[in-house]
């Protein structure tokens, strides 16, 4: 038990009362208030008791694209959605939105922050659709905060001075296959894969600093 109090007390404290959670969005189009939202996972993160970070399995659902939505046919040849396809099982907005916020908030509350960050690869984008979907479904219950975020090209630049998802995650020592990508699993699974190997990086570097100086 104890073990379980210090490994949330770790991740509490670790971000400033926030719990990352890695979201990829796939969409019609650039436009999060115009194009439709068509897939979204998310990987929540969690801490051992060493206070390294690893990922936890992905959640994610198609989503039905909103009334009125435009999707732009080069988004689709890019992400391979077919919209139309019988066997797609695709939720409503606020459904889609519900099915990732519920293990959201439930890993919140185990882990005492305060709320969710997304954690995603230019960030901003897919903050941007998450925001708007949650204002489109007035849903009332959105773990994450609404404006910040940590984006993943500008740590894997810092890291490992690559800053395209597929460049940035070789890097950091994973496979990638090309034929994947562009989905929203697997480049939440990706994208999950980064964050923690960075965050871990960061924390060998100060464990070994503070034996260094503990030797000093």
């Amino acid at each position: 038990m104890s073990t379980v109090v210090e490994r949330a007390s770790r991740m509490a404290t670790r971000f400033r009362g926030f719990l990352p959670v890695v979201v990829d969005v796939e969409t019609g189009g650039f436009d999060a208030e115009r194009d439709a939202l068509l897939e979204i996972a998310a990987v929540i993160v969690t801490m051992d008791s060493d206070g390294f970070v690893s990922p936890e399995p992905v959640v994610s659902t198609h989503v039905q694209a909103f009334p009125g939505a435009h999707i732009d046919p080069k988004a689709l040849e890019i992400n391979g959605i077919d919209p139309d396809h019988p066997f797609r099982a695709a939720l409503p907005e606020k459904q889609a939105l519900e099915l990732i916020f519920k293990p959201v908030r439930t890993a919140i509350k185990a882990n005492g922050c305060q709320r969710a960050i997304l954690v995603g690869h230019n960030a901003a984008f897919d903050l941007g659709f998450l925001n708007a979907a949650v204002r489109r479904s007035a849903h009332k219950r959105n773990p994450f905060h609404p404006f910040s975020c940590f984006d993943t090209a500008t740590l894997g630049g810092l890291a490992y001075g690559q800053t395209v998802l597929s460049r940035a995650v070789q890097a950091a020592g994973f496979e990638w296959n090309p034929d994947e990508a562009h989905s929203a699993v697997y480049d939440a699974e990706r994208t999950a894969a980064l964050f923690c190997a960075i965050v871990n990086r960061w924390k060998r570097l100060e464990d070994l600093e503070r034996q260094t100086l503990g030797r000093a």
